[in-house]
């Protein structure tokens, strides 16, 4: 298959030049023993998936580094986590740039030991699935936001794909581009090495059936607010064990936890992070979702839509070398407006914005449907945002199938999904 280029490989090259070891992180499949391949095709390559070579690196760490002298690519080192010390004295002791490329798939787990060895020696690079931008082989690569300046540069290259829902049925692991790889088993596939493997080395999970059903579950609720003991009720464990469970697919890049936007100005804001699958087609696997047909008018199209549009900006940010984790947030609360409820009483009324980018004080708020027809009435609680001192409320968006971009209000426009 060809090879798809990847948007970070710039920042991946520049780190490289710029310090002695980088880190490339992200969950399995995503491409990251391929990039670094084919970027450094002079760098000795070393996995440790083969257990030979992991044991000599555990067993033997200073002879195994004698053996393997960087320049070198080094995958899937969360297995080897004790080698981190003798890399350090070796960048110490060197003061040539890009001796280690390290690559792993736990990147909380890398984290960890990365900050307590490597400190100030490691350029860190997080790796996700292919973007819209990369599948549809668009070289743009700026962060998104909701304004007209980003609009008129992106409409120079946008593209509008065939069929998107093929796109967010198929998922954005390179393999899967391939179109004679078949989805189902390469999915079946991914799970099983993705419980024997990952899942193991993280957590004491004495039942792997339980932690499939358990990842099931989840992944019926991408979109949704995290709701533990609703997830415990489900599979049948305590709290405590789904919390831990769901650190598990967070380590590992399965899931990502969105965090509410938080302001003492917003006192009835409900403090619950969501929980968006990163990818959209093992969600859709594991939900029994079998072809995008099905996925574009089923019950959770909505939740896939939006899973997608959230997953395609923070790879816009991740993509640049930006920690998006900073920046993004989302609001839900009980704000003091009244509105009629069947038309009869009055009620307080929810208000939710779906994804909030803050850039140098400033936060814009998006809306995210799946429909082709929006109204500007549906960006009302983008006026809460007004209430944060010290805070400016910039353009706001929503993103939807329309066919092309168009102001609904003065400073909110719609924006389609394919300029994401």
């Amino acid at each position: 298959m060809k090879y798809i280029r990847r948007s970070v490989e710039e920042i991946v090259q520049k780190s490289d030049s710029t310090f002695k070891c980088i880190l490339v992180t992200g969950a399995r499949q995503t491409g990251k023993s391929t990039m670094l391949k084919k970027l450094f095709p002079d760098k000795k390559y070393v996995s440790f998936d083969d257990p030979f070579i992991e044991e000599q690196a555990r067993e033997n760490p200073e002879t195994f580094l004698m053996l393997n002298e960087p320049p070198v690519i080094y995958d899937e080192v969360q297995r080897v986590t004790n080698l981190f010390r003798y890399i350090k004295i070796k960048c110490d002791e060197a003061d040539e740039r890009g001796l280690f490329c390290l690559s792993g798939s736990q990147p909380f787990e890398l984290m960890k030991n990365v900050s307590e060895s490597l400190s100030g020696r490691v350029g860190i690079i997080e790796l996700c699935g292919l973007s819209l931008r990369e599948i549809m082989g668009d070289s743009f690569n700026k962060p998104f936001l909701p304004t007209m300046e980003y609009v008129k540069e992106r409409g120079k290259s946008a593209k509008s794909p065939k069929n998107i829902w093929e796109i967010i049925h198929r998922g954005s692991y390179p393999e899967l581009q391939n179109k004679d790889v078949d989805w189902g088993t390469f999915y079946a596939s991914y799970v099983k090495t993705y419980l024997e493997r990952d899942v193991r080395s993280l957590s004491a999970v004495q039942n792997l059936d339980d932690f499939r059903k358990f990842m099931v579950a989840v992944a019926a609720r991408t979109g949704q607010m995290l709701n533990y003991s609703n997830i415990a009720d489900e599979i049948g464990k305590d709290q405590g064990t789904v919390k831990n469970w769901i650190s598990i697919l967070e380590a590992s890049g399965i899931i990502y936890l969105l965090e509410p936007y938080t302001s003492s100005v917003l006192k009835r804001a409900i403090k619950t992070p969501k929980l968006y699958f990163r990818d959209t087609g093992l969600a859709a696997y594991l939900t029994r979702w079998l072809t995008p047909e099905t996925l574009a008018v089923g019950a959770m199209s909505g939740a896939f839509f939006e899973t997608f549009v959230v997953s395609e900006i923070l790879k816009s940010y991740s993509n640049c070398g930006i920690d998006y984790r900073y920046c993004v947030s989302y609001y839900r609360g009980k704000d003091k407006k009244k509105v009629l409820k069947d038309g009869k009483e009055e009620v307080d009324a929810e208000s939710e914005i779906d994804l909030i980018i803050e850039e140098n004080g400033v936060l814009y708020p998006i809306e995210i449907k799946q429909g082709a027809k929006v109204t500007a009435d549906e960006t009302a609680a983008f006026t809460v945002l007004d209430k944060i001192e010290n805070k400016k409320r910039g353009a706001g968006a929503i993103i939807c199938l329309c066919p092309q971009p168009a102001a609904l209000r003065e400073n909110v426009l719609e924006i389609p999904v394919w300029y994401l």
